[in-house]
């Protein structure tokens, strides 16, 4: 288990341009066909999508892919769609079983303006030779010791917004989108261990990364290929206090921030702005009012000058099962140093924890209030099958499966808000993206949605 290391933390500037082809379909106004941070590794291709798998909804035999800047909905037919993951095919009721984030590439048909999937396929993880490989365990060794005794550089080829968000102990930033223009940060000597590592094993940055180095003349080039996610897992990352303020106060990102220091040493030489006083002896009788663990609510951890405290505090909570915890490199003199403030006062003792809701979704109260009592500005879209919609309808609810809602469009009146729902929240955003798209003044309900004839309705949260 790693004790200190924690002063090494390099803040890094990415200044590379967007890919021309990105950059050149953006210009002319077209929707980009994968996220920004694929183009360094891959080409647009004709009727081909790429990006994070975000949703299928099988009742409107619809997936919907994150692009990171915008999605993409792509209708698909069960009989005929060819479903790849990590090589092997499968079943289309697979999709069911894949997790959100999973990077996925589509190719598609089109007609009448209506994409459909040909074949969805999902990456397996990279191929890299076994000598190249370093284990979790080893790199946990290599921490320990410090990059001085243990004559390494742990390097995070991830781009900086990522780096930004928490990294392993003593990893500088190397991003492989802009590597030829940071390579003075590679260590003279080209016999040292490089150790690079990325986000998980079908992340193609850190082998490219290893490819790179090693035409640069580097001798002893690892990769640490499970990456961050593992990492994150079995142990707590770091977050400089530069990247504490921009990364998730500046932004509003919600998380939650854990001060070691004894309630009474808070009070009295203050605070950063929302951490709750938590020291090591309290930790444990406080994680029964921690979030749930599958929110992975990000979890960051100081203390006064980053020692013994906080890194005590984030063990305890890695070891109850929790992952995202990072420690606030030099705790609270780094970030006074910084010339960053206080809050002073009484410091909360209560773990609380709200994450941010997804785009363009509304909260289920505003959403009831809205179903009870409709404005005359405001259409709540029912986007559900008819079948399902014969068992029961909000009351002045207007009908329009999601399958359908492309090519009755101009059913729906563009001088009004449009709700829309549907069972799960699935078909609802997706329905929510294509009037987006359109025009419209929308936003949808991230809830399942239960009916009865009378039109008297119950919401479950997501």
């Amino acid at each position: 288990m790693l004790k200190r290391n924690l002063s090494v933390l390099a803040a890094a500037v990415l200044g590379f341009a967007l890919a021309p082809a990105l950059a050149q379909a953006l210009a002319a106004g077209a929707k980009p066909t994968m996220p920004q941070v694929c183009t360094s590794c891959h080409k647009p291709a004709p009727n081909t999508i790429q990006g994070y798998f975000d949703n299928v909804a099988f009742k409107s035999t619809s997936i919907q892919l994150n692009l990171g800047t915008s999605v993409e909905i792509v209708r698909f037919d069960p009989k005929t769609l060819k479903v790849i993951d990590a090589g092997d095919e499968k079943a289309p009721e697979h999709l069911g079983d894949v997790r959100k984030g999973r990077e996925a590439k589509i190719t598609y048909v089109e007609s009448g303006g209506v994409k459909t999937a040909r074949s969805i396929a999902f990456k397996g993880p990279i191929k890299i030779a076994p000598e190249k490989l370093i284990p979790y365990a080893e790199v946990a060794k290599l921490v320990a010791l410090g990059p001085e005794k243990g004559r390494y550089t742990l390097i995070d080829s991830r781009p900086l917004p990522r780096f930004q968000e928490g990294t392993i102990p003593t990893a500088i930033n190397l991003p492989f989108p802009a590597f030829d223009k940071f390579t003075d940060r590679l260590p003279q000597s080209k016999s040292d261990l490089l150790v690079f590592f990325c986000q998980g094993v079908t992340c193609m940055m850190s082998p490219s990364s290893l490819r790179r180095a090693e035409a640069m003349g580097y001798t002893n080039v690892k990769v640490y290929r499970e990456g961050w996610p593992e990492w994150t897992q079995k142990n707590y990352g770091v977050l400089s206090p530069q990247f504490l303020k921009e990364a998730f106060l500046d932004k509003g990102i919600p998380h939650v921030l854990l001060d070691a220091r004894p309630a009474a040493e808070v009070a009295r030489t203050g605070f950063i702005v929302g951490a709750v006083a938590l020291p090591p002896n309290q930790v444990k009788a406080a994680l029964a009012r921690f979030p749930k663990k599958e929110l992975k609510a990000p979890i960051m951890v100081y203390d006064g000058r980053g020692t013994d405290e906080a890194l005590k505090v984030a063990q305890t909570i890695v070891a109850a099962g929790y992952e995202n915890v990072t420690v606030i490199t030099g705790g609270l003199v780094a970030w006074q140093a910084a010339g960053y403030p206080l809050a002073q006062g009484q410091p909360a003792t209560k773990v609380a924890y709200v994450p941010k809701p997804r785009p363009g979704s509304i909260p289920i109260e505003e959403f009831r209030k809205l179903a009870a009592n409709t404005p005359a500005d405001t259409l709540i879209l029912d986007v559900r099958n008819r079948d399902e919609a014969n068992a029961g309808m909000i009351k002045g609810a207007m009908l329009i499966p999601d399958e359908e809602l492309l090519a009755r469009m101009a059913e729906v009146p563009k001088d009004k808000r449009i709700v829309t729902h549907c069972s799960t929240g699935v078909r609802a955003e997706m329905a929510y993206h294509k009037l987006k798209e359109a025009g419209y003044k929308v936003a949808f309900l991230h809830a399942a949605v239960d009916i009865d004839k009378t039109g008297k309705f119950e919401i479950t949260p997501p």
